[in-house]
């Protein structure tokens, strides 16, 4: 069953994440989905986000990465986190005009307070690019104060 994960923060004032505030002008716009153990997102590169002529930069390959993993946290885990490491292995090219890309998460474990992530990005079902992210994680009250985390269910409809 795949569920639509509402963006709690789209609230806040001043919130302008690069990578998933409905608002930001520059931004990504990330919207993302949850299917069993993952966490899904969809997103249509534009040439604003190329490196080289019809390229999408690796950068921003490494952002949808981090920010997928990001998401994974506060869904799969329960808590809000930071980037301790991140790695990238780009296996194809992201050609922008083959349309929409497709990020999959997953929460491999979890030790202490550090969870490790592993995502895949897609372009027309081929694996271009893989992450592996680690985050480190904020107690419940460390992230409700610093990081206004709502909770779990603040991301599902009621």
């Amino acid at each position: 069953m795949i569920k639509k994960i509402l963006n709690p923060y789209r609230k806040i004032e001043n919130y302008s994440c690069f990578g998933c505030s409905p608002t930001n002008p520059i931004g990504l716009r990330l919207n993302f989905l949850e299917k069993g153990d993952e966490i899904i997102c969809e997103w249509e590169p534009s040439n604003l986000y190329e490196g080289w002529i019809n390229i999408l930069h690796g950068g921003i390959q490494a952002t949808l990465i981090d920010e997928i993993a990001s998401w994974a946290v506060f869904v799969k885990i329960g808590l809000a986190g930071v980037t301790r490491d991140i790695s990238v292995k780009y296996r194809k090219p992201v050609y922008v005009s083959d349309g929409k890309v497709t990020c999959k998460a997953k929460v491999l474990g979890i030790q202490r307070n550090l969870a490790n992530i592993a995502v895949e990005l897609y372009s027309k079902d081929v694996l271009c690019a893989e992450g592996k992210v680690v985050y480190f994680l904020f107690s419940l009250d460390e992230s409700q104060e610093k990081f206004k985390y709502p909770g779990v269910e603040a991301f599902y409809e009621k």
